[in-house]
Formats: structure tokens, sequence, C-alpha cells
């Protein structure tokens, strides 16, 4: 019992600082750029030109359709044979953002679809273009549509940011391995890293809540 609880005190600050040196801004940067792609994607979906329909379709359904994992592994492991060589870093960030892209991308198409078409429809009556029935009409109203399934998103990806480990990238997962492996203490420190992704989460969806709160008072 004292040695376990040595090897917890130990082991705090490592995890600590990996999870946020790694996992929170591997996480960041991949949903902000996932969100970005997302919004491009779903505009596509929605427009009429069948070549861009088409393509971001093919993008969207090979994404939603394969593992996290095998994606991962393909930009980091596979491309190198055809001549793409790519740090950890920059592997994962692609993998995590194309994966968070492509499922963010049909949360964001479906709330655009929700907006009835006759605020379109008033809106150009009013003489708007429009960039402006967009981003003054439609924007608004999507985002709030869209808020709950794009935070839930943002926590999964918390979540699959562990899977970073398997190239490489010193997250807390890795950390908490090479620590297990000095220790043979692996269900301690397997325990103690679900600890802090599940703190973590929960106070995500704690802001998730309130912010879905005070957007509700606008209604």
């Amino acid at each position: 019992m004292e040695r376990s609880l040595e090897i917890v005190q130990s082991s705090l600050l490592p995890l600590l600082l990996a999870f946020f040196e790694a996992t929170i801004p591997l996480t960041i940067i991949s949903f902000v750029l996932g969100v970005i792609i997302a919004v491009i994607t779903a505009l596509a979906r929605i427009s009429k030109n069948k070549l861009l329909n088409s393509f971001f379709y093919l993008y969207v359904w090979i994404f939603r359709g394969t593992p996290l994992l095998v994606q991962l592994f393909i930009i980091f492991f596979g491309l190198p044979s055809v001549g793409i060589q790519l740090e950890a870093w920059s592997a994962a960030i692609i993998a995590f953002s194309l994966n968070t892209g492509a499922y963010a991308s049909e949360t964001i198409r479906s709330a655009i679809l929700a907006i009835p078409a006759g605020q379109y429809e008033s809106a150009a009556s009013l003489g708007m273009s429009q960039r402006q029935i967009f981003t003054r009409i439609i924007a608004p109203q999507a985002l709030k549509i869209a808020l709950p399934p794009l935070s839930n998103n943002f926590v999964s990806l918390v979540k699959d940011t562990s899977l970073a480990a398997s190239i490489t990238i010193v997250e807390v997962f890795l950390t908490a391995q090479r620590i297990a492996a000095r220790t043979y203490e692996p269900l301690l420190l397997y325990c103690l890293v679900a600890v802090y992704y599940l703190i973590f989460c929960t106070l995500l969806n704690y802001l998730q809540s309130v912010l879905e709160h005070r957007m509700a008072r606008y209604e």
C-alpha cells in the first residue's frame, strides 16, 4: 500500500505535465483545424457544384467509415513508403483534424439545413447578399443548433488523442505506459490516467452545459 502511494505521488506531476504539454494542445489544434475543415465541407456538400459535392462526400465517407487508428497509421507509417515523411505531431494533427472534420461536417451541414428556407427568402427580399445572409442570419442560428454535438466531438477528441501514443507522441497515456514499465504497476497507472481524463472531460461537460444554458436565454 505504501509503495502504491509513493508511485501515485511520484507520477502525478509527470502525467499532469504530459496532459498539458501534449494532450490538450493536440486536442485544441486538431479541433480548431477540424472545425474549419468541417465548415468548408458542409458548405461544399450543400452547394450546387456537383464536383465539389462528390469530392467532399467521398472524403466524409472514407473518414467516417474507417477507424481513427487505421487513419493515423496510414498517415504516419504508410505515407513514407510513397515518399511523404511526416513528424509524429504533424501526422497526428492531420489525422485527428481530418477525422474531426468529417464527423463535424455532418453536424454543421444538418444545422444549416435545419434553418427554414423562408428565412433565406426573407433576407434576400431585403436586399441582403448571400454572404450577409449566411453570416448574419444563418450562421448564428446554425451555431446554436450545432453547439451540443460539436461539444461532444471535442470531448471525444480529448479521449481519442490517447491513440497518439501509438506513433510515439509522449502524451499522458504513453507517459503512463513508461512509468508502468518501470514500476510494474500497470493497473495503478492506467487507473490514474483514467482519473485524469474523467476529471477533464467532466469539466468540459460542465462548461458545455453552462454555455448551452446561456445561449438558451436568447431564444
